[in-house]
């Protein structure tokens, strides 16, 4: 028997899914979600930063990473095949960061300097 309401906001149904969760700064994150508590504060595996510049992408790779409840604007869950099929704007990772500062990014995003947390993860 499920322990939550149908209908409430719950994000039992998204654990082990491929989401993305976008922050109050801006960033784009994804990655699959492994935990959850009370404040709504996620655990995310296999991480990366989307960076989009125009009609190119590029991700950066972060791994385990600790996202505070309080700086996410919405998360979804993201479609994996429609993922797949949408590789054709996608750029290397070296790319997208130089299309990126090109762009007027003031700095190179998160993959650049991460904030590490206990554990050896990454948190935002």
């Amino acid at each position: 028997m499920n322990s939550f309401i149908p209908g409430s906001a719950s994000l039992v149904e998204e654990l082990d899914k491929k989401l993305l969760v976008l922050l109050r700064d801006g960033r784009k994150l994804i990655g699959v979600l492994r935990s959850f508590d009370q404040f709504a504060n996620l655990v995310l595996e296999d991480t990366v930063e989307r960076i989009q510049v125009g009609d190119k992408y590029g991700d950066i790779p972060l791994g385990l990473f600790l996202i505070r409840g309080e700086n996410v604007v919405l998360l979804g869950e993201l479609d994996v095949e429609k993922e797949k099929r949408g590789e054709s704007g996608r750029v290397p990772m070296n790319e997208i960061l130089k299309l990126y500062a090109h762009e007027g990014g003031h700095s190179a995003p998160t993959a650049a300097a991460p904030q590490h947390a206990p554990g050896g993860g990454a948190a935002a």
